[in-house]
């Protein structure tokens, strides 16, 4: 695949997203910029935003966000979704916003889809599986259906 300067400023920024966010503890494992998308795997390491699945236990005395569900863990809060900050909406909404950003400096018209899709991976099977989709995705390219 050869890359565009905005497919390139989309390296640049998800290399740069465990840098900017040291303390989720991320870990950008394979990805591929593609003509009108990305696929990527995010691995989102033990970091102080994960609640303890074991044994619920508080950080800094109150329940905060599960970083890697992305899901509330706090009972008291009058909104039960809470802002979106320290999981993986909050790394994707930051990446997207800064590739955007610089991207549009370039093309003004630059502009993602407004939404992304995820997939929790829960065991070595499956992440070889899509480890090999995402490395394999430009080759079936003359087959992607939104040319």
């Amino acid at each position: 695949m050869y890359l565009s300067v905005s497919g390139e400023i989309v390296v640049n920024e998800w290399l740069r997203t465990p840098v900017i966010r040291p303390d989720m503890n991320l870990i950008m494992d394979v990805f591929v910029v593609m003509p009108n998308h990305i696929h990527g795997i995010i691995i989102i390491g033990k970091n102080r935003y994960n609640r303890n699945m074991n044994n619920g236990n508080k950080i800094d005395g109150c329940r905060c966000r599960d970083a890697m569900h992305g899901v509330s863990t706090g009972t008291n809060s009058k909104n039960q979704f809470g802002p979106q900050i320290k999981n993986l909406s909050s790394v994707i909404r930051g990446f997207k916003s800064a590739v955007t950003v610089k991207a549009r400096k370039i093309n003004p018209d630059f502009e993602w889809q407004s939404r992304f899709h995820d997939h929790v991976i829960k065991n070595d099977r499956s992440f070889e599986r899509i480890r090999k989709y995402i490395t394999d995705n430009p080759k079936n390219w003359d087959d992607d259906n939104y040319l």
